[in-house]
C-alpha cells in the first residue's frame, strides 16, 4: 500500500503540473486553480501514504527514498500555502512535475520488487524529528531555489532590449524576491535544526555525534554555504538578482550533498 499510495499522489502531481502549465500559457484561471487543487489531492493521498509507514513493512525512516518523498511533499504544501499569500502563477507548473518525478523515482528504489533490502527502521522519537526538520528545510530551500531561477528569467526577460516578449505569465520580482527572503531563511532554520536533531540521534544511538562519513561531510558544507548566503542577504545587504542566483546554485549543491552523495555512498 505504501508504494501504490505513492504512485498515486505521483500520478496526481504530475496532471496538476500539466494543468498548471496549460493555465499559464492559455491563460486560464480555472486550469490554475483546479492544478492548485490537484496538488492539495496528492498531498492528501501521500499523507495517507506516510500514515501506513508504521503498519506494512517500510524502508528506513532515515533511508533516502523516504527523506526525498517526504521533502516532495513538503515542497508541495509549502507552495500551496504560499500560492494563498503570494501570487505565484508558474509555481505550480514547476512543482508538480518535479514532485511527481521525485515520488515515482523513491516509490520505486523501495519497492521491493526492486529487489531491494528492506532494514528495520531506527527506534525513538530523535530519527523522526530529525527526517521531518531536515525534509522541511530542503523542501523551502528548493523553493527558494524556484522562486530565484524565475526570478532571474523575468528579470532578464524585463532588461532585454527590446523586452522580451512575455509567452508565459511569471510570477513579479517582487513578489518572487519576498518568496525568497521568506523561504531561505526559515529553510535554512529548519535545516539547521535537523542537522542538529541527527547529531543527537547518532550520539544517543552510536555514541558519537560525528561518524565521519560523506553524507555528514556534505551536509556540514551545504551548510556553511548556505550560512555565507544568509549571511550575505541579511547582514551584507546582497541585492535581489544576486540573493536569486545564490538561491538557485546553493540548492543546486545542497541537491548534489543529499541525492548524489547519497546514491554514490
Amino acid at each position: 500500500m505504501l508504494v501504490e499510495f505513492h504512485q498515486l499522489a505521483a500520478a496526481i502531481y504530475l496532471a496538476a503540473g500539466i494543468g498548471a502549465l496549460v493555465g499559464v500559457v492559455l491563460p486560464d484561471p480555472r486550469m490554475s486553480r483546479g492544478a492548485s487543487f490537484g496538488l492539495v489531492i496528492g498531498a492528501a493521498v501521500q499523507t495517507v501514504a506516510f500514515a501506513t509507514l508504521h503498519r506494512v513493512e517500510s524502508p528506513p525512516i532515515t533511508s533516502l527514498p523516504l527523506v526525498l518523498a517526504s521533502s516532495a511533499w513538503m515542497t508541495v504544501v509549502f507552495a500551496v500555502l504560499l500560492s494563498f499569500r503570494v501570487r505565484l502563477p508558474g509555481l505550480a507548473a514547476v512543482v508538480g512535475p518535479l514532485a511527481f518525478l521525485t515520488v515515482f523515482v523513491a516509490s520505486i528504489y523501495w519497492s521491493p520488487r526492486a529487489g531491494l533490502a528492506i532494514e528495520a527502521n531506527p527506534t525513538g522519537t530523535w530519527p523522526h524529528i530529525h527526517v521531518l526538520l531536515a525534509s522541511a528545510g530542503i523542501a523551502l530551500l528548493g523553493i527558494a531555489g524556484l522562486a530565484g531561477l524565475f526570478f532571474l528569467l523575468e528579470h532578464r526577460r524585463l532588461k532585454a532590449k527590446p523586452p522580451l516578449p512575455a509567452t508565459i505569465s511569471l510570477p513579479s520580482l517582487e513578489a518572487l524576491d519576498r518568496v525568497n527572503v521568506v523561504t531561505t531563511a526559515v529553510g535554512f532554520a529548519l535545516l539547521t535544526l535537523g542537522i542538529l536533531t541527527g547529531m543527537i540521534w547518532l550520539n544517543e544511538a552510536q555514541g558519537m555525534a560525528w561518524m565521519g562519513t560523506p553524507h555528514e561531510a556534505w551536509m556540514v558544507i551545504s551548510w556553511a554555504i548556505y550560512a555565507g548566503l544568509v549571511a550575505a542577504r541579511y547582514a551584507g545587504r546582497q541585492g535581489a538578482r544576486q540573493a536569486a542566483a545564490s538561491a538557485l546554485a546553493g540548492f543546486a549543491f545542497l541537491l548534489f550533498g543529499v541525492v548524489g552523495v547519497g546514491v554514490m555512498s
